[in-house]
């Protein structure tokens, strides 16, 4: 299925990473009020990396963290390297560090990868938990989708772990895959685009010049997720949203933006 059938998505430029990480923050608020209201949940996946990072802090500070029922949020992650939950390369410490262990989710609606477990089982377990979380309406689909789902993307156009050249990308029923990075000569585990882009609302979140031209070929160039992964992510029936800094959007960004000065 190419995804440039379904309606272009929302772009919005902010000036500078602090703006761009108090935007998605106020936006994981707003989705969480939305979600909770209707359904008495907010189904989180959280993303990996530096530019999270500053999100999280933000959510778990004074200005945000009074704003969220958290009882009511269940947290999940797109990926995390297949490490030991204190190494300081798990996606799961950093979110617990910068955000986690400050607010008052219940532990047990903390699902982390159990990314010191062997990677193809590690992905078999995470995909029972997801399974179980969310449901199946028909088979290899959720019956309720993620309510929010945080994506990063790299340099390379990859996002969560779905790399250029892996066959991940084009997974029509696993919900969750085992992937080796050749480049970083380790495994890791990844939600494929089947869960993606099940959710309700999907949001990228870039920072810095050195994507712009990435971006701009993701948002623009032909269809073809196996050299530009993150084009295989547009949501069935979810919103999707590109949060962008200035240096990000480059000096020229795709006409179909919106710029936002909040």
């Amino acid at each position: 299925m190419n995804p440039r059938t379904h309606p272009s998505p929302a772009i919005e430029v902010l000036p500078a990473p602090d703006r761009l990480a108090s935007a998605v923050a106020e936006h994981v608020v707003a989705r969480a009020a939305g979600a909770i209201a209707a359904a008495g949940r907010f189904t989180l996946a959280l993303a990996g990396g530096s530019t999270p990072r500053a999100i999280y802090s933000l959510l778990a500070g004074d200005g945000f963290v009074r704003r969220v029922e958290w009882a009511q949020v269940h947290v999940v992650w797109g990926d995390e390297r297949c490490v030991p939950p204190n190494d300081a390369r798990s996606n799961y410490r950093m979110a617990r560090e910068a955000f986690l262990d400050r607010v008052p989710i219940p532990p047990d609606q903390i699902h982390r990868i159990r990314g010191e477990e062997e990677p193809h089982a590690a992905a078999s377990g995470y995909e029972r938990v997801l399974r179980q979380l969310l449901g199946e309406d028909r088979p290899g689909a959720p019956a309720a989708g993620l309510d929010l789902v945080l994506l990063g993307m790299g340099e390379d156009g990859h996002t969560a772990s779905l790399f250029p050249g892996q066959g991940a990308v084009h997974e029509t029923t696993r919900w969750v895959a085992a992937v080796y990075v050749g480049a970083a000569a380790m495994w890791r585990v990844t939600l494929t685009p089947v869960v993606i882009n099940a959710a309700r609302n999907v949001s990228f979140v870039v920072s810095g010049a050195g994507k712009a031209e990435r971006v701009r070929q993701v948002l623009e160039a032909p269809y073809d997720p196996a050299l530009l992964p993150s084009q295989a992510i547009a949501p069935s029936q979810g919103r999707l949203t590109w949060f962008l800094d200035a240096a990000a959007a480059g000096r020229h960004p795709p006409a179909r933006r919106r710029r936002s000065d909040r």
